[in-house]
């Protein structure tokens, strides 16, 4: 029976729903950040340096931390140096030519010109342009000339101390989504096995389509390695993960590849069954082994521990490929392939080397 258009609508509003309220739950400590850094900045120019309405401290503050923990600290320095050099040339100008749209497009030349020639950095250009225009466009109260560029810096001084306190959570994202990755692994690997045993048509396409919509999840794998590592490198206070996320940081190419080639013996999984050509009765089986030793290194990654735990498994699994039968159609022997070059692959996650890994496959019977 169809299902309603509304209970897909449903499914679909509440899929986004976890979605946006998993995107708030990893950026809500940057989102604290953000806001405790702009509340500061502004009692710091307003409270200490005796300036009134110190616009441009909580907005360089907040500009320069962002809400991403990657390359931070030359952003930091990238944004302040930008804002504070847009408002102290259009502060300038302002006092010799008066403000107007001869003078604001003189200072966005001039600020840009200038942003260019010192870093090529795009958020560095466009920063000095913005604030340029925002401080011509805003004539300063009697007294106050040349005190807005020194909000902006108090802003970015207070955003470079925001961007060296940060929480463990960027430290653990690149495990969970080590995790993650792994998790659908096990997930197409389990369910080729099933599809190879009732060679349903249907369900291999399904299944094909979901293997190929997996690239976002290596994208995000990547970038929360990046980020651990920028933390790392930014923070005097995380200093000691920084061997482990190393580590974990050269775990994103095998894993990678382990997912490609469980898409490529996912798609043989589905030739096989549009053509009726079923597979040798022991190739499920060890498909399905192979997806039990993928959910050993994904709980171990959850446990923090590098998956030597999982290490037996995946050693038998690559054992058992040199004793099952060979058959003559292709996708078969494709799966055969795939499954020995996921082992390879996440024998590297146990600690082996390339060379150990490839050594323990056994020749495959001809």
């Amino acid at each position: 029976m169809q299902a309603h258009p509304l209970e897909g609508a449903l499914v679909r509003s509440r899929t986004s729903l976890a979605t946006r309220l998993e995107r708030w739950r990893v950026k809500r400590w940057a989102i604290a950040q953000c806001a405790v850094a702009a509340g500061v900045a502004w009692w710091l120019a307003e409270s200490v340096f005796g300036h009134t309405a110190p616009f441009f401290a909580p907005v360089a503050a907040v500009v320069s931390l962002g809400t991403s923990y990657g390359q931070r600290l030359r952003r930091v320095a990238e944004v302040t140096v930008g804002v504070a050099l847009g408002v102290f040339g259009a502060d300038l100008l302002v006092q010799v030519f008066g403000s107007g749209p001869a003078t604001i497009a003189l200072v966005v030349g001039l600020a840009m010109s200038v942003a260019l020639l010192l870093d090529n950095g795009q958020i560095f250009v466009i920063q000095a342009a913005v604030q340029s225009i925002v401080i011509t466009a805003l004539v300063p109260a009697p007294g106050q000339a040349f005190t807005r560029w020194t909000d902006a810096l108090i802003g970015g001084g207070v955003a470079l101390v925001a961007a060296t306190v940060v929480p463990a959570a960027p430290l653990r994202r690149p495990r969970e989504e080590a995790a993650k990755v792994l998790r659908k692994v096990r997930d197409l690997l389990q369910a080729s096995s099933e599809v190879m045993v009732d060679g349903d048509v249907d369900r291999a396409v399904a299944l094909l389509a979901d293997a190929r919509a997996t690239d976002p999840l290596i994208r995000e794998l990547q970038d929360a390695a990046d980020e651990g590592l920028d933390v790392v490198a930014s923070s005097p206070f995380r200093i000691r993960p920084g061997p482990g996320l190393r580590k974990m940081a050269d775990m994103v190419e095998p894993l990678d590849r382990a997912l490609r080639s469980t898409r490529v013996l996912v798609r043989a999984v589905a030739v096989a069954a549009y053509r009726r050509h079923p597979a040798p009765h022991t190739y499920p089986l060890l498909v399905a082994e192979l997806g039990a030793a993928v959910e050993v290194v994904a709980t171990e990654l959850d446990e923090d521990r590098m998956a030597v735990a999982a290490r037996p498994a995946l050693i038998a699994v690559g054992l058992a490929t040199g004793d099952v039968e060979r058959s003559d159609d292709l996708a078969a022997e494709v799966v055969l392939a795939q499954v020995r070059a996921v082992v390879a692959d996440l024998l590297l996650m146990t600690g082996m080397d390339p060379f150990e890994a490839t050594d323990t496959l056994p020749p495959v019977r001809h």
